[in-house]
């Protein structure tokens, strides 16, 4: 709250992200930037509305936390389901099914996000007239960009059709597999895009990559600092979006946790609630509140995994990798450079399992003995995604649990909203709407998807009046 002797400078909304958010500074007499914060203010009580519902509704449910990226909640909570109905290993083809899926995800959202949100930052200035500084304005002067961005996600969203049943809030992934194969007139459709596919997630790749290139001195201070970071790898330590265990490096690469069991998340992992904020701050237990936050998604996975299983991908994460001799990259916009690495590798993953025959196989659906309990975790294209559920002997939800990426990447955001305003607001003569938006830019680093990350933790104060058609006070309840 500001006292009399300061200055609030309010950012609302936080522009080109996905769901509604704010950012408030704090300014002293002297212009000096005391505080900021970025709020969440919205809720979302999906791990209230799922209880009661039978377990089979679970994934077609929870998906509609949002209309960005609902692939990630739909897989995540099938995985969990997996479980629940006792299938550890599902058939090849249910898997493969639920992997094309997740990488067609991880293409169109990689590319929404870098074409038609953090572009027109990177192609134009942080300080670019705001008329000319946005998505209208990159089909203006880079047409073919624009198109290409297009094209990329409408290739990923039609993965997700054939995969999933539907663009957005599919049905194709159920406990235990998936409803449907891929026939071959599907397949030969997206082998003959594949190759332009391809070509334009690698000039994707290259403008993010020489874009930090040429700007490093500008860019490894923007909204930077030491971070730990997490994500889940294989066994073997391989880049694995879909499935894995929980690794975490700090910021020298020294291993904090490493190859956690997704049913064991909670033990390595705690959420903090503070009072300004509906979105939870995740932590490692081992380092408690105060040292154990840690940053996820495209950055924090290519500064965790070992290598990459697609050559291309690879090559490029090796020549990431060398910037920092091979030590993790705390860069902040370096998150554009490993997005891209990223949205390659799904290509590359793509266009490997359209040549696999197992995608018209006909065994989708594994069977198992009955759990009650179960977690699951896998890679968003925003970051690390857990669901977490409770089943009773009447197959209803009793409990769940939602960490989302955002909420992972909570305590980071806030820190690069904290040093951005420090560094570019702090003792200016005038605030103007570009240096406001240096802070927004740090902010799009991460890619964040408000809607998905506002969850209560413990009771949350609400008031609810009910008026009469002439605004009179019919009645009014709070549980504050």
């Amino acid at each position: 709250m500001a006292t009399m002797n300061q200055k609030r400078v309010i950012i609302e909304p936080v522009t080109r992200v996905e769901g509604h958010g704010k950012v408030s500074i704090l300014l002293d007499e002297n212009n000096k930037v005391t505080q900021a914060r970025m709020h969440i203010v919205e809720f979302r009580g999906f791990e209230r509305f799922v209880q009661g519902r039978p377990y089979w509704e679970v994934p077609v449910l929870v998906q509609r936390l949002c209309g960005i990226c609902p692939v990630s909640h739909h897989l995540c909570a099938a995985k969990a389901m997996d479980l629940i109905v006792g299938v550890d290993t599902l058939p090849p083809t249910a898997e493969k099914m639920r992997r094309l899926m997740h990488y067609g995800q991880t293409l169109q959202s990689h590319a929404l996000h870098f074409f038609h949100l953090c572009s027109p930052d990177l192609l134009f200035g942080f300080d670019a007239d705001v008329a000319k500084r946005n998505v209208i304005g990159v089909a203006a002067e880079f047409p073919e960009l624009a198109v290409q961005g297009v094209m990329l996600r409408k290739y990923g969203q039609e993965v997700i059709k054939a995969t999933a049943g539907k663009k957005i809030h599919g049905t194709g992934a159920i406990p235990g597999g998936i409803n449907k194969n891929l026939s071959l007139a599907e397949r030969d459709v997206f082998l003959k895009d594949i190759d332009q596919i391809m070509a334009w997630s690698r000039g994707a790749l290259k403008i993010a990559k020489d874009y930090t290139l040429e700007n490093l001195e500008k860019v490894k201070d923007f909204g930077s600092f030491l971070s730990n970071h997490l994500s889940i790898v294989r066994e073997d330590g391989c880049l694995d979006l879909y499935d894995g265990n929980l690794r975490a490096y700090d910021h020298e690469g020294n291993v904090i946790i490493d190859q956690v069991d997704p049913q064991d998340y909670n033990k390595v992992i705690a959420e903090e609630v503070r009072d300004w904020s509906y979105m939870k701050f995740p932590f490692l237990k081992k380092l408690g509140p105060e040292k154990g936050w840690y940053r996820v998604g495209p950055l924090a996975r290519i500064n965790t995994c070992d290598f990459i299983d697609t050559p291309e991908a690879e090559a490029e994460r090796k020549e990431f990798m060398a910037i920092t001799n091979g030590k993790p990259n705390n860069i902040t916009m370096a998150y554009h450079w490993t997005r891209m690495i990223e949205m390659l590798h799904a290509a590359e993953k793509i266009q490997e399992l359209l040549h696999d025959s197992d995608l018209q196989g006909e065994d989708l659906v594994g069977k198992g003995e009955r759990r009650e309990e179960a977690a699951a975790i896998l890679e968003a294209p925003r970051g690390t995604l857990f669901h977490h559920y409770r089943v009773n002997e009447n197959d209803q939800v009793e409990m769940a649990n939602l960490i989302v990426s955002t909420t992972n990447n909570n305590e980071p955001m806030n820190r690069a909203v904290q040093k951005v305003a420090a560094d570019y607001i702090s003792g200016v003569p005038e605030i103007t709407e570009g240096l406001l938006n240096h802070i927004e830019v740090a902010i799009r680093a991460y890619d964040p998807c408000l809607s998905c990350a506002t969850h209560a933790l413990g009771s949350m104060p609400l008031s609810v009046t009910l008026l009469d058609c002439e605004g009179s006070v019919v009645d009014q309840k709070s549980t504050a």
